[in-house]
């Protein structure tokens, strides 16, 4: 029985009950894009670490397993997403499927989640932030923030970079492997930017202007747009300004229903624009 006669998208990133993030993101929004989403669990949480309290479970030891089943469907993916990996444990998990799952027309996006803001997450260590880089050699684009793209370069973080370091920095992580960067999530003051650059040396920032605070969820959004935009065969300046357009669209609304900001952004009103699109 052959399971491919469909466009696949495999999502390798945690669970998480409310919030709007990780899985529970990718999973409507690469659907309205008419790409199937198989997610991987990393983890299972009631709600996502940016809550006071939350109940979780890690799924380490049955990623393995689980990814075994799919091999024994013998399932092709178009394309393959990461997102937060918890352990060296699980990054060498990660690194195995790709190696097992990964095919010539398979593209392979890599958000290498550690941190924001000129810091690495509570949860996270340098060890794994040097491992991360394992898994970029196998990307053909990477959306790290800024912070990410400091950590993996070994450059000094600054909020505010000039065009010269964002290129800079964007050569360095495409000589790690991606064939395209993404530096995504620049704070431009009233304006988001987003860095594009490509292995051809060509370059742009894109920008958007600025709606509210940031919230929980939206780098998620955006590299799930991105993946499955590209997998339709867009192009990459086109992808991001869906992507960033959306999210500011669906900014708009969360405001003006005042949600929390841990409640991440309202874009289930807007999800019939990505499947027209």
């Amino acid at each position: 029985m052959d399971h491919n006669h469909q466009k696949k998208i495999a999502v390798i990133n945690d669970f998480c009950g409310f919030g709007r993030c990780s899985i529970a993101v990718a999973l409507p929004i690469i659907s309205a894009m008419k790409l199937q989403c198989c997610p991987l669990p990393t983890a299972i949480f009631s709600n996502h670490t940016g809550f006071d309290r939350y109940y979780w479970s890690d799924c380490t030891e049955h990623m393995q397993r689980y990814a075994d089943e799919w091999a024994h469907l013998d399932l092709h993916f178009s394309g393959i997403a990461t997102g937060f990996l918890g352990s060296v444990a699980q990054i060498e998990l990660v690194e195995g499927f790709l190696q097992r799952f990964s095919r010539e027309d398979t593209l392979v996006l890599v958000d290498p989640v550690m941190g924001d803001n000129g810091s690495l997450y509570p949860t996270y260590t340098t060890e794994l932030a040097q491992n991360m880089k394992q898994l970029v050699q196998y990307a053909h684009i990477i959306t790290p923030n800024l912070t990410e793209a400091c950590v993996l370069t070994g450059t000094p973080y600054h909020a505010a970079p000039n065009e010269s370091t964002l290129l800079e920095m964007s050569r360095q992580l495409a000589a790690m492997g991606p064939d395209r960067v993404v530096i995504s999530g620049l704070d431009l003051g009233e304006t988001l930017g987003n860095f594009i650059y490509e292995q051809d040396g060509s370059h742009q920032l894109l920008t958007v202007k600025k709606v509210g605070r940031c919230r929980s969820g939206t780098g998620d959004v955006f590299s799930s747009i991105l993946i499955a935009d590209l997998v339709n065969g867009a192009s990459l300046t086109d992808a991001v300004t869906k992507a960033a357009r959306f999210i500011s669209t669906a900014l708009q609304r969360t405001m003006e229903l005042n949600l929390p900001p841990t409640d991440g952004i309202c874009f289930e009103e807007f999800l019939g624009q990505l499947a027209q699109s």
